[in-house]
């Protein structure tokens, strides 16, 4: 299987021309269509597709990887650039979401949702997918569904909260989903933020594939609001699948990915803005 990933959003640039911001959003070309994981927050999608020469027009899915402002803000943008689209996402992707900050000198519950009403993108012709459950959505390319939690030691950023029943409570997080693509050389792991934890999602791949060979793992991991016990134990974790490379993105932590780097050497890459990983094919799609 042909396939090839860019990255169009993330918090770091290297190419000039290319714009960044908080946010992700990646490109997946395959001989079977092209699927676009994320959006970013909107202020750099269109323009940085431009300047990568990739056609938003083509993409024939929106995957998105959780709810969150930086990884579904730019939607609105696609679909005026695109028209109607399916959208392959976990129904909680539309629900309301805070985030404990500080704001002078309290801790206020701010909203990070994804700022648009459902009614406001199906009236702009989004064609939403619900997917709860592990699933292939183009041949070779799945969708993981709701990660089980079995790894005792990813317990999450606390911070992230929702509303029930009045009260405040823990993000559970059902919603975060990512990209496994099945490979000759086995799989490629594309996350949004990692929410349900990086060894989690790892096993899930694996569990529901069948392949125990990771090749690449691209993408954001949040570990950089981690305890220093908890990014040791992932990545003692991590070191135990042999990826044969470690792409870290917009949520890692610049301190987590140096870290990563010092681990992984030559297996490690920043996914900045404009990163390409594809496959070993001399005619990618």
């Amino acid at each position: 299987m042909d396939w090839k990933i860019t990255i169009l959003c993330e918090n770091t640039v290297k190419e000039p021309g290319l714009l960044g911001e908080h946010g992700f959003a990646a490109y997946l070309e395959t001989s079977a269509g092209k699927i676009l994981f994320d959006t970013g927050q909107g202020f750099t999608l269109i323009q940085n597709a431009l300047r990568l020469e990739k056609d938003l027009r083509q993409v024939t899915q929106v995957v998105l990887s959780h709810g969150h402002y930086d990884h579904t803000g730019g939607l609105l943008a696609f679909l005026d650039l695109h028209g109607a689209c399916d959208i392959v996402a976990h129904p909680d992707v539309l629900s309301e979401r805070f985030r404990w900050k500080s704001v002078g000198r309290e801790e206020k519950p701010l909203s990070i949702g994804i700022p648009w009403r459902e009614a406001y993108l199906t009236t702009r012709d989004a064609r939403f997918r619900w997917q709860k459950d592990f699933a292939e959505i183009a041949p070779n390319v799945f969708i993981t569904g709701e990660v089980p939690r079995v790894s005792g030691f990813e317990t999450g950023d606390p911070k992230f909260a929702v509303r029930r029943d009045n009260r405040w409570a823990p993000e559970p997080f059902l919603d975060d989903c990512s990209l496994v693509l099945k490979t000759p050389e086995g799989l490629v792991i594309v996350l949004g933020c990692a929410h349900a934890g990086l060894i989690n999602i790892l096993d899930h791949a694996i569990a529901q594939t069948g392949e125990q060979r990771i090749h690449a793992i691209l993408g954001g991991t949040h570990l950089g609001f981690s305890s220093p016990a908890q990014l040791d134990r992932t990545i003692q974790a991590l070191k135990g699948y042999d990826p044969k490379l470690v792409a870290t993105s917009h949520c890692t932590g610049q301190a987590a990915m140096a870290r990563l780097a010092a681990e992984f050497g030559e297996s490690f890459a920043f996914g900045h803005a404009g990163f390409v990983l594809s496959s070993p094919s001399s005619n990618p799609p």
